[in-house]
């Protein structure tokens, strides 16, 4: 059995920094990319960032690009999301999910393409 338990969410100020993890267990973790989703309020759940296997190589979605950094630890079987200059539009749940064996970080940017989940994180940014 997966699981999945993300945290570091909370209430920040625009502009401020929040870091969320994830960490994993159940699954070679090193075996799989790894990614972050959010869910805004009325919002369909949309692709944050992937990070690949071993950690090389990472994409992100376009409004996040400069502002956000996916990153792993195989070591401690977890995954991490630092998040600067947070705007009011990055207010969501954040989930962490990995990705499906055999799919490249490359493949993996649709919800299909993951197969577990974790609860999730509330992320509130202020204006």
């Amino acid at each position: 059995q997966v699981q999945l338990v993300e945290s570091g969410g909370g209430l920040v100020q625009a502009g401020g920094s929040l870091r969320l993890s994830c960490a994993a267990s159940g699954r070679t973790f090193s075996n799989v990319a790894m990614g972050w989703f959010r869910q805004g309020p009325g919002k369909e759940r949309e692709f944050v960032a992937v990070v690949s296997r071993i950690g090389r190589t990472t994409y992100y979605v376009d409004s996040v690009k400069g502002r956000f950094t996916i990153s792993r630890d195989n070591a401690k079987n977890t995954v991490y999301l630092q998040m600067n200059s947070l705007k009011p539009e990055d207010t969501a749940v954040y989930y962490c999910a990995t990705a499906k064996p055999g799919l490249l970080a490359a493949d993996s940017r649709s919800i299909r393409d993951y197969d577990y989940w974790g609860q999730g994180t509330q992320v509130t940014v202020s204006s």
